[in-house]
């Protein structure tokens, strides 16, 4: 019996099953490649300690790093690209690299380096995950590594201000959606009916990008202008990880239909006990308004004071 695989990761939110682009990759190549991982979504846990998730734990063997994990998986004969040809084996390396040099410096500012989006959803989103007090460093760490990172692969010449940098990342972010979305074109998936690596790529980076409410949008108003990418996301939701569009599993929705069942009979319930008390009320019997007592005016035309009452 093959030994139980683990994967750590980060959990997710806005009906994606992670927030975390690493770590949706590697779920979703999990999924089409048919791997039995126990998926571990990290919440509170000391174990976020490092931050560099998603780890796949398989007896002593500890691995991170999508890549290293997808290389491992294979070994495991979970191969999501047994079909490809060698030119489409290249083609998948070719756009992954697009992927990371293109669209990833966006997606990470637009997570970690944009304050509005950082200080109202990346921040406190992920620091409720982190036990304390590590909440209170860890997403600021992250924050550092994400800006370190995209400096290092855009801040040289002839960018040297941060202005000028997040300009052409976003340029750059918005020629590789339209190249994706050219090359998707009406398939379901990029090399056919199967989904692959490519796509496990394409749908960690951009399901994110898709699903997340942040306040500064420019990106994500761009995708949804491109349907087909839309679509694609919606699709490896539906069909891989059963969540529909609005974000609910066909089980969450029944428990919310029947929570929403027992609160109506609740108000019911409060409806009827209010009508009862209102008719008691009714029935009982009514006592005549008091009257207000009258202060009689002292012989200089002047209201009597209660103070010059209890004088001696």
């Amino acid at each position: 019996m093959a030994a139980p695989m683990e994967l750590s990761c980060w959990g997710g939110d806005w009906g994606l099953p992670s927030l975390h682009p690493e770590s949706l990759t590697v779920m979703a190549y999990a999924k089409f490649s048919g791997a039995p991982l126990i998926v571990n979504t990290i919440n509170n846990s000391w174990r976020a300690t490092k931050g560099n998730l998603p780890v796949l734990v398989s007896e002593d063997i500890v691995i991170s790093q999508p890549a290293k994990i997808l290389n491992f998986l294979r070994k495991q004969k979970y191969n999501a690209d047994y079909d490809l040809s060698a030119k489409q084996g290249a083609d998948t390396l070719a756009y992954i690299a697009l992927l990371e040099e293109k669209l990833l410096p966006a997606l990470l500012h637009t997570f970690w380096i944009e304050a509005e989006n950082y200080c109202s959803v990346t921040k406190p989103w992920f620091a409720s995950k982190i036990a304390f007090p590590l909440s209170l460093y860890l997403p600021g760490k992250m924050s550092r590594e994400a800006l370190n990172r995209i400096l290092l692969t855009k801040g040289g010449p002839p960018l040297y201000s941060l202005t000028e940098v997040e300009a052409q990342i976003y340029r750059d972010a918005k020629e590789c959606l339209n190249l994706l979305s050219k090359r998707l074109g009406t398939s379901q998936f990029f090399f056919g009916d199967t989904p692959t690596t490519l796509d496990a790529f394409v749908f960690g980076f951009l399901a994110p990008i898709y699903k997340v409410c942040f306040p500064r949008v420019q990106l994500q108003e761009h995708l949804k202008q491109l349907p087909n990418l839309c679509r694609f996301c919606d699709d490896i939701l539906t069909c891989y990880f059963r969540l529909t569009v609005s974000g609910h599993s066909p089980a969450g929705q029944d428990t919310a239909d029947a929570n929403l069942q027992k609160l109506t009979q609740l108000v019911n319930k409060e409806s009827n006990l209010i009508e009862k008390m209102d008719d008691n009320l009714r029935k009982s019997p009514q006592h005549p308004p008091r009257k207000l007592t009258t202060l009689k005016l002292a012989a200089g035309g002047e209201e009597s004071s209660p103070m010059s009452r209890l004088s001696p």
